[in-house]
C-alpha cells in the first residue's frame, strides 16, 4: 500500500538561517549601571513567515505499487521546482501548480524502479530551501508486450492502419488507449478500434476516416511504460514509437465476376490483369470487401492443411502477396492458366500468370487496398482477419474505441 512521506526542512541538510533566528543565536549585551536592576529579557520569537516548509511526497516507501503519478505538496510555503529521477537517469516531468502548493508528474511510476525526489521550496518570508525523498516500486509479476505495424521508416499504402497486438489480455482498454498518441503532418482524422485478432489476442488499430493522403507523415507514441493491462494482462514496462510515410495512392480493384484485376494509381488505370478467384459454392470461395496488402512474402510454401481445406495441396508459390491471416493471397498460379479471365477455380486466392504476377508484385506495396467484389464469396473480410477495418462504417468504427 502506498504511503506518504512528510519532510520538514529542519531535518535536511539545507538549513535556512533568517534574520530572526540569527538574533536568537547572537550573545545578549546588557547596557546598565552598577547596582541598577537588570534590563528586561526581551527574546525575539521566530516569525511565522520563516517557519520551515513541510514537503509531502506520495508514494513513499519501498516496493510500493507502480502505476501512479508522483505527487508533491508543500505546507507553510511554496514549491519552486521539483525533480524526480530514477536510478537510470530518466526524469518524470511535471509542473508546479499555479498556487505553488503542489506538483504532479505527467507520467506514472513504472515497475521495478527506484526514484529520488528533490523539491526546492520557499518560505512565506522568501527563504529558500531543499527537501529530498526516495522510494521504490515493486517489480512486475507479469509483463505485457506489443507487436506493432507498420515498422519504423516504412513507406506504406493509403489503407494501412496502425495496428498493435498484445501478448496478454487487455482489460483496462480505456487506460491503455489513453497512452496511445497519433500525430500526422496534416491533422488526419482517425480513431482507435479494439478487436480480437485472428490469432485470438487482443488488438487495437487506428485508421483514418478515409484513405490516407499520399505523403502524410505519421508518428505513433505508445507511452505504455507503467500502465497496468488489468487482470491476467500484466504491466507494460517500456514505451513504443514508430514513424512512417504514406506512399502513392494505389487501389487494386478485383472483380471476381468478370475475373479481372485493375491497378489504379492516382485515379488512372495502370494495367488490367486476367485472374481466377476462389471456386464458388464452398469453402474455397474468396473473401470480398476491402482487404489490405499485409506483406509481400515472395516464394512460400502453401499447404491446404494450414487453412483447413480437405483436398490436400502442398506447393511452392511465387510472388505471394498476403491479404488475410486466414490465408487469402494474390500470387502467381501458372497451373491455373486456362481459367484466368473466365472462371473462378482456386482455393480462395487470386491467381494470375507468372509474367503478370512478377510485374504486379513490383508495383504494389503493403498498405495498398484490394477492393474485391463478387456475388459468390465467403463474405466480407472481418476487421481482425488481416486489416479489415475498412469494411466497417466510420460511425461503427468509432464505437470500437474504449474512449467513445
Amino acid at each position: 500500500m502506498s504511503r506518504t512521506r512528510v519532510l520538514a526542512h529542519a531535518r535536511v541538510r539545507a538549513v535556512v538561517v533568517t534574520a530572526a533566528t540569527a538574533a536568537l543565536l547572537a550573545p545578549l549585551a546588557a547596557c546598565s549601571s552598577s547596582g541598577s536592576p537588570s534590563a528586561p529579557d526581551n527574546k525575539v520569537k521566530p516569525s511565522a513567515d520563516d517557519r520551515p516548509v513541510t514537503v509531502t511526497v506520495s508514494p513513499s516507501g519501498e516496493r510500493v505499487p507502480a502505476g501512479e503519478p508522483v505527487k508533491v505538496t508543500a505546507a507553510g510555503g511554496t514549491l519552486t521546482s521539483v525533480t524526480v529521477t530514477d536510478t537510470e537517469g530518466h526524469r518524470l516531468t511535471g509542473k508546479v501548480a499555479a498556487d505553488g502548493r503542489s506538483w504532479v508528474s505527467d507520467r506514472k511510476t513504472v515497475p521495478g524502479a527506484s526514484y529520488e525526489v528533490t523539491a526546492a521550496t520557499r518560505t512565506a518570508g522568501a527563504a529558500a530551501g531543499t527537501s529530498k525523498a526516495a522510494f521504490s516500486t515493486a517489480e512486475a509479476a507479469k509483463v505485457n508486450k506489443v507487436d506493432w505495424r507498420p515498422g519504423a521508416g516504412a513507406t506504406v499504402g493509403v489503407a494501412q492502419p496502425i495496428s498493435l497486438v498484445f501478448d496478454h489480455p487487455v482489460k483496462n482498454k480505456a487506460e491503455v488507449e489513453k497512452q496511445l498518441k497519433i500525430t500526422t503532418s496534416n491533422d488526419t482524422e482517425g480513431s482507435w478500434g479494439w478487436m480480437r485478432d485472428w490469432s485470438g489476442l487482443d488488438r487495437v488499430d487506428w485508421r483514418p476516416r478515409t484513405y490516407w493522403k499520399p505523403g502524410t507523415k505519421v508518428t505513433l507514441k505508445a507511452e505504455l511504460n507503467g500502465t497496468d493491462s488489468g487482470a491476467d494482462g500484466g504491466w507494460f514496462v517500456r514505451d513504443y514509437t514508430t514513424t512512417f510515410t504514406i506512399g502513392a495512392r494505389q487501389i487494386v480493384k478485383v472483380d471476381l465476376d468478370s475475373h479481372q484485376l485493375a491497378l489504379v494509381r492516382d485515379g488512372e488505370t495502370v494495367r488490367r490483369i486476367p485472374v481466377s478467384g476462389g471456386t464458388p459454392g464452398g469453402d474455397k470461395r474468396s473473401w470480398r470487401g476491402t482487404a489490405v496488402l499485409m506483406a509481400k512474402e515472395g516464394t512460400i510454401n502453401m499447404n491446404s492443411e494450414t487453412v483447413g481445406l480437405a483436398d490436400a495441396y502442398d506447393k511452392m508459390v511465387d510472388y505471394s502477396m498476403r491479404l488475410t491471416w486466414s490465408g487469402m493471397y494474390a500470387h502467381a498460379a501458372p497451373w491455373n492458366a486456362r481459367y484466368f479471365g473466365n472462371t473462378n477455380h482456386s482455393s480462395g486466392c487470386i491467381g494470375m500468370s507468372d509474367a503478370n504476377a512478377a510485374w504486379f508484385y513490383g508495383q504494389v506495396r503493403p498498405g495498398d487496398p484490394f477492393e474485391i467484389t463478387g456475388k459468390d464469396t465467403k463474405g466480407v473480410v472481418a476487421p481482425g482477419n488481416g486489416f479489415g477495418a475498412w469494411n466497417v462504417s466510420w460511425s461503427e468504427w468509432q464505437q470500437k474505441s474504449a474512449l467513445r
